[in-house]
């Protein structure tokens, strides 16, 4: 069975002469566009617009964990409340990870 899948590849890229493994490199820069650099763009596009929208009073999880309330919004900072002891933290706005308010909203709608 193997060499029988291995024959019909050899005779595609056998068949295409000097330029088989240039479409075969080329192939495979696709399936990685694909799956790989296109999917993780749209994540990024995604994050970025979700840190334009930060607003005080959103619920917010930081890439170190913590969780708490925006009481203030900067250029590239955010002052966060964190509970149970509501202590101000000042935090990059790019450690933002997730915003947990609008999910909220949308369970309540």
């Amino acid at each position: 069975m193997q060499t029988l899948i291995g024959t019909y590849f050899q005779g595609i890229v056998g068949g295409l002469g000097s330029m088989g493994p240039i479409v075969m490199m080329v192939a495979i820069f696709a399936i990685f566009y694909f799956l790989l650099i296109m999917p993780q763009q749209r994540r990024q596009k995604k994050w970025a617009e979700m840190l334009k929208q930060i607003k005080p009073g959103d619920k917010v999880v930081t890439s170190g964990g913590l969780t708490g309330v925006i009481l203030s919004a900067k250029d590239d900072t955010v002052v966060l409340r964190v509970p149970p002891d509501n202590i101000k933290l000042e935090v990059a706005r790019s450690s933002v990870v997730t915003l947990t308010t609008s999910e909220v909203d949308k369970g309540k709608s």
